[in-house]
């Protein structure tokens, strides 16, 4: 499978250290199986930080989902469990990384799921508010086109992707 990594330069080492914290699905090397995905977030990096638009190429070992040795998470759509991992992971101030409903301690290898993008933003914060509850967070959000995303979290999980170019 091909998976698509929208940047301001070539990736020739994923360098796990350099990802950013507080992600939808914690601090990680974030991928795409949708080509035009990744091309509008290498514009936006490229705009944000200089640079020209990149978007590196990855085959996938799918063999992945099969493997004893990773803990793999995987979404099936926007579900309540969806939305309140997202939240977590993303919330500064949240501190129970135990939990199962986040992945501040990368206890998953590999997280597979929809891309919370910027048309949630006011519903999540119209949720964390208490404005709404969970119901209609889950209601509304069946309402909203949803991309997907693979982040990987771990040197182990990195195994599974190879670079095979880009532009």
């Amino acid at each position: 499978m091909k998976l698509y990594h929208g940047s301001n330069m070539i990736i020739s080492a994923i360098d796990l250290e350099k990802c950013r914290p507080y992600k939808d699905f914690g601090k990680g090397f974030y991928c795409t199986a949708i080509k035009e995905q990744a091309e509008l977030m290498a514009k936006r990096v490229a705009k944000i930080y200089g640079g020209n638009p990149y978007v590196n190429e990855f085959d996938f070992n799918e063999e992945i989902y099969k493997s004893k040795e990773l803990n793999v998470k995987i979404f099936d759509g926007t579900t309540e469990e969806w939305a309140i991992f997202v939240l977590n992971n993303r919330d500064r101030k949240f501190s129970n990384i135990n939990s199962l409903n986040c992945n501040n301690d990368n206890k998953y290898d590999l997280v597979v799921g929809p891309v919370a993008d910027d048309d949630l933003a006011l519903l999540f914060r119209t949720f964390t508010r208490g404005l709404i509850d969970i119901n209609i967070l889950v209601k509304e959000m069946k309402y909203k086109k949803f991309s997907n995303q693979y982040s990987f979290h771990t040197e182990k999980s990195l195994k599974y992707l190879k670079l095979v170019g880009g532009k």
